[in-house]
């Protein structure tokens, strides 16, 4: 049954048949759009909505017709559902697409005290919004950590997902063992640090907006145009209660020791055997492999010989999607009217 997500008068949505309401409009726990910190309006209308989890709630942004399935858009790690302001505009306007605030980052809830963080819980995640809304595939378009997540995702439910748009990290990333060895061994004790501080409820480090994008900007190693940092402040940002004029970071400082292994090159080749679905991959010339490229091409000759995969190389930084999002928009169209769920095609099943 196709049911569509009306705006009440209070702003709240209300669906039409209420006992299956699966989302809705929480101002509450939204912090503001950037266009509410500079006075510009949002880059395309969006509906805000929570998704309830077990440890709380998920945040997103859902572009489009809301009585369809829409694509989910998942973010890289620290980033939030903002990532995608400047590419959505250009996508086709019968395109849904949803675009989710992971857990921690954004207006997302944190997971519990105590609960370390590991990149496959994204797995779940995806599995948890495709039980809400009743999907019984998926259409994901993932940038950095989520490009390899929608890659793992495919691989370990090929009957899950009907197509897969990665950008710029293609693979789970391998390191030599004695450097993964180390980097587990300092990520768990500063993780330790962090959800101490967590628990404590101290406000974090305050900045001014100028200087929260200045850190940002620096914090990506220039990826984003400094101009264009606001659009990963307004999901990331709360006002300090201590100095009025000041802001400071929301999302879960245990983010930044996230457990991203995965597993060996040999079990990354197998998950690509593994993959049937139509698959489009863009990479961004001026960003790193993050490991040796061998690896990396190792599995893109895989991946290539499969009939239904694209390889497209753009010039442009990591985040390429939100500087130039024009140099991949027409791809991604043609991309979506091929093998995407577009309009009136599939239902949203709410």
């Amino acid at each position: 049954m196709r049911l569509a997500i009306v705006p009440s008068k209070q702003g709240e949505f209300s669906c039409l048949n209420k006992q299956r309401m699966d989302f809705k409009e929480d101002s509450s726990r939204r912090y503001r759009h950037a266009g509410d910190l500079t006075g510009e309006p949002p880059t395309r209308e969006f509906s805000e909505i929570t998704i309830p989890v077990p440890w709380g709630h998920l945040s997103g942004k859902w572009y489009g017709p809301q009585d369809v399935q829409p694509i989910l858009g998942l973010h890289g790690w620290q980033d939030n559902a903002g990532t995608f302001d400047l590419l959505v505009p250009l996508l086709s306007p019968d395109v849904a697409f949803l675009s989710i605030d992971l857990p921690g980052h954004g207006l997302s809830s944190r997971l519990p005290d105590g609960c370390y963080y590991n990149v496959t819980d994204n797995l779940y995640v995806i599995l948890i919004i495709m039980k809400q809304y009743k999907w019984s595939k998926v259409s994901i378009v993932g940038h950095s950590m989520s490009s390899i997540i929608g890659f793992v995702f495919a691989a370990i439910f090929p009957d899950k997902v009907n197509m897969v748009i990665g950008l710029d990290a293609l693979k789970p990333h391998q390191r030599p063992p004695t450097n993964t060895i180390r980097t587990m061994e300092t990520r768990m004790d500063e993780f330790l640090k962090e959800d101490e501080r967590n628990q404590s409820k101290e406000e974090p480090p305050s900045y001014s907006y100028e200087e929260l994008i200045e850190r940002i900007f620096i914090g990506t190693f220039h990826s984003i145009n400094k101009d264009l940092c606001k659009h990963m402040l307004a999901r990331n940002i709360k006002k300090s209660e201590k100095y009025p004029e000041k802001y400071f970071f929301s999302r879960d400082r245990r983010l930044k020791f996230y457990n991203y292994m995965v597993g060996s090159q040999e079990l990354c080749i197998e998950m690509a055997k593994r993959i049937e679905c139509p698959y489009l991959f863009i990479k961004a010339r001026q960003s790193s492999y993050f490991e040796d490229k061998k690896y990396y091409d190792d599995l893109l000759a895989i991946l290539q010989s499969k009939p239904n995969f694209e390889y497209l190389e753009v010039a442009g930084s990591h985040h390429v999607h939100m500087n130039n999002p024009e140099r991949i928009s027409s791809h991604i169209n043609d991309f979506l009217k091929r093998f995407g769920t577009v309009s009136k095609r599939s239902s949203s099943k709410l």
